[in-house]
């Protein structure tokens, strides 16, 4: 269930709405006039899921890649890694 608060809890529950989200890990939507405004998250929360657009945005690329024929033998590829990293 998506917690809703009034822009004024910004100002006056800070604390409580900041344990919130590190506590349960969700965010929380701001109203501004009774209309949507702002939606909060922890700073762990919002890197986690930037990591996680990364990721799809990166698999989508690869897919993309496979479909049009731009791909290496997967052999070729960790030798590749082999060498540049000394394994």
């Amino acid at each position: 269930m998506a917690t809703i608060r009034p822009s004024s809890d910004l100002r006056n529950k800070y604390n409580e709405i900041s344990e919130f989200c590190h506590t349960y890990r969700e965010p929380v939507f701001i109203t501004k006039n009774g209309k949507g405004d702002l939606v909060i998250l922890s700073n762990a929360e919002y890197e986690r899921l930037c990591g996680k657009h990364d990721l799809h945005h990166l698999l989508n690329e690869g897919l993309s890649d496979m479909k049009a024929g731009k791909n290496r033998p997967a052999g070729d590829v960790f030798a590749d890694i082999e060498r540049k990293f000394g394994f």
